[in-house]
């Protein structure tokens, strides 16, 4: 009956949507669509193309992955048998202030996912809470793993997943693995899903240069409908994403929720103090620590130390996302502050490293994080402006544009194997003005971060001008920025 009904309420969703779009396009003065019309050339020719060329080069790099390449590999390992197996495989995992129903989902998935994958195990708990580590032992009891499967415990002060991750490291350190040895880090709000340590960790004998390599996602949200669709929307673009990566080895984040590492990487001590205190030199903002983003801190030491990185389509996790606020336009917007602020604290050091380093593809790819937050809200300022110079019809054909564009981008997202919903349309559109009105924002202001579960900031403790002068220099140059990009638009049209 759930499933008759979830069934209806998308169908109904596909129909308003599809009646919205043919509503905009009666709308329409027969001009608009003339090859001839300066309406067309501008609406089609500056607006249109630009933006889009780098997706079709993800979609069609992120589909030769995973049906022809990806296939290829796993053919490889499958014929390598028992030749691929690691000597021992480190399951990690970190939590903190996560409610106890989830970690019980998450630690009882860890401890069986140790049981069945036949090697021998350690699953490494680094926790802040007692009653956790009560928790974990009554699950363990209740679940009996054989001899080859261990327990580790690293009690910590509640003062950060990177302290938690660099005194795992530590701890696994003290193991002394030896150079076949694979550590999966995984978030404490991260369910596996079943076989997906055999799925991931045999990559690394094929491979001899990967330092590290992330699964596929999926997720449960405790939030509505809308949270949820963003949410899962935001794992299928992910997909896609990932592959057009994998398709260099060059993924461009190792994920926090679930990332398989090489031991010789994890315990390298440079490794470790990257992660634990990375931080950036900045022009105007001075030094400042990374409060969020360990993720980007990994793939960046692999990237500086030489190392490749890697996808496992069909190895996946299962994530359980906690929104941070009730409504969703608050909570979308502290998580793309949080998710863009890592992005770009990241972005122009990664970019240092050079093309020879990086590849061409990644190189452009990393270029162009950097201006999509002003290609991003190009169409729709010039929409505004033209239709304010010369007609609301300019207007009223950019919505069609975009609601047509979504459309096929939502049809084409249905190709990852991810579900689809008729939310999606709308939900990328918000993606795109929000998320660049937010990357603009955090882009000058850097040195801002906030951990959304744990409610804590970064406290830099400077002197009350430099404080000042920061805050100051940070809405001048966000002004400055924003009047030169609509004056130039304004000319333009």
């Amino acid at each position: 009956m759930d499933r008759f009904k979830h069934a209806l309420g998308e169908a109904t969703g596909w129909l308003l949507f599809l009646s919205f779009l043919m509503l905009l396009a009666l709308a329409l003065p027969p001009q608009v669509f003339d090859p001839e019309s300066k309406h067309f050339i501008m609406l089609i020719g500056v607006i249109g193309i630009w933006r889009y060329s780098m997706g079709v080069i993800h979609f069609l790099r992120g589909m030769l992955f995973l049906y022809v390449v990806y296939p290829y590999y796993r053919r490889k390992v499958q014929k390598l048998g028992k030749d691929a197996d690691p000597s021992h495989v480190f399951l990690m995992v970190t939590s903190f202030r996560i409610d106890a129903l989830t970690t019980g989902k998450v630690y009882g998935s860890v401890i069986r996912e140790a049981i069945n994958c036949g090697y021998p195990t350690t699953v490494v708990c680094s926790i802040v809470e007692m009653s956790d580590e009560l928790l974990i032992k009554s699950l363990w009891e209740k679940l009996t793993p054989p001899d080859r499967v261990k327990l580790d415990f690293v009690r910590i002060a509640g003062t950060g997943k990177r302290d938690g991750l660099a005194n795992g490291f530590r701890a696994i350190s003290r193991h002394m693995p030896d150079d076949n040895a694979v550590v999966a880090v995984i978030d404490g709000d991260t369910v596996l899903n079943e076989g997906v340590v055999r799925q991931t960790v045999p990559y690394f004998k094929i491979f001899p240069n990967m330092g590290g390599l992330t699964t596929n996602e999926f997720c449960e949200v405790l939030g509505g409908y809308v949270m949820s669709e963003w949410h899962k929307l935001r794992f299928a673009q992910r997909h896609i994403n990932m592959c057009s990566m994998a398709l260099s080895h060059r993924v461009l984040t190792l994920t926090g929720r679930m990332s398989v590492f090489r031991a010789a990487v994890v315990t390298d001590p440079e490794f470790i103090i990257d992660v634990e205190n990375d931080n950036l030199d900045h022009w105007r903002l001075g030094r400042f620590k990374f409060l969020t983003g360990d993720d980007k801190s990994s793939w960046f030491s692999l990237m500086r130390l030489g190392y490749d990185t890697f996808y496992v389509p069909d190895a996946s996790i299962h994530t359980v996302e906690h929104p941070p606020e009730k409504r969703f336009v608050k909570a979308s917007r502290k998580l793309m502050f949080r998710w863009y602020g890592n992005n770009l604290r990241q972005n122009s050091r990664a970019l240092k490293l050079g093309v020879q380093r990086l590849g061409w593809f990644t190189s452009v790819v990393l270029f162009d994080q950097r201006v999509s937050m002003w290609t991003s809200l190009l169409g729709l300022t010039v929409a505004i402006i033209g239709s304010i110079k010369y007609s609301i019809a300019i207007f009223i054909a950019y919505l069609l544009w975009v609601c047509s564009t979504r459309l096929v981008l939502t049809l084409l997202l249905s190709a990852s194997g991810h579900p689809i919903g008729p939310a999606y349309p709308l939900i990328l559109y918000y993606n795109q003005i929000v998320g660049a009105l937010v990357k603009i924002h955090v882009f000058f202001r850097l040195d801002q971060q906030s951990w959304t579960r744990q409610d804590t900031k970064l406290n830099r403790e400077l002197a009350s001008f430099q404080s000042w002068f920061n805050n100051w220099s940070s809405k001048a140059m966000t002004f400055s920025a924003t009047s030169i990009f609509i004056a130039v638009l304004m000319l333009s049209v």
